[in-house]
């Protein structure tokens, strides 16, 4: 199938052809839910913790004799029951990780790019150069291509410290190297803008070879 390919000052450019495998599948919904539960699961860090009643500090001796008092025995001040007490049964540290396998992950993320092509939600751009890292020169660049106030993945063929510096701050704007995009970074957007190398890149990377 083939894309349009637009200038970076918005005007019409050329064409660009693209596997039918990568950009016109039938989506699988089920498989890029699947995808977004384990990348949020896997960005976790998981350090949630709190302190059981052998990790609070204290209470080494017992509080009062154990009877003629008329209340219930304790042991120590640092009971559940009590202010200050260790906790029951709370959070503790431990990982999240949900595996998944790549022909799944691929799919995913196939699923989605032929998705947006079919939505006319993929803007493909010749090149996007930025001269220095100034966010002014950056928001030019979108208004050229009447993207602004839009919420846009921007997809570079390799790491560009102009471009990522200049978008950093603006809100809604986030770029990432095509082939390091993750399903919930092409979901988590409005429009993909996509360079022409990085395209080419993506493509070979998710095409299915026979």
């Amino acid at each position: 199938m083939k894309l349009k390919v637009i200038n970076q000052d918005g005007g019409k450019g050329s064409t660009v052809t693209v596997d039918d495998s990568v950009f016109g599948i039938k989506p699988n919904e089920s498989v890029v839910h699947q995808a977004v539960v384990a990348e949020l699961a896997n960005s976790r860090q998981g350090t949630h913790s709190s302190k059981n009643r052998s990790a609070v500090s204290g209470g080494g001796k017992k509080p009062f004799k154990q009877k003629g008092r008329g209340a219930a025995r304790v042991g120590t001040i640092r009971s559940p029951l009590w202010k200050g007490g260790g906790a029951v049964f709370g959070p503790e540290p431990h990982k999240y990780v949900n595996r998944m396998p790549k022909k799944m992950k691929r799919l995913a993320r196939r699923s989605v790019l032929s998705k947006r092509a079919s939505a006319g939600e993929l803007v493909v751009v010749n090149e996007i150069s930025v001269s220095a890292p100034k966010t002014k020169e950056f928001i030019s660049f979108l208004n050229g291509l009447d993207l602004q106030g839009k919420k846009v993945t921007i997809m570079v063929a390799s790491y560009n410290d102009n471009a990522f510096l200049a978008a950093r701050n603006i809100p809604n704007i986030y770029v990432v190297e095509a082939t390091s995009a993750s399903t919930y970074d092409l979901l988590d957007c409005e429009v993909l803008l996509v360079e022409k190398a990085g395209l080419a890149l993506l493509n070979d990377q998710l095409m299915v070879k026979s």
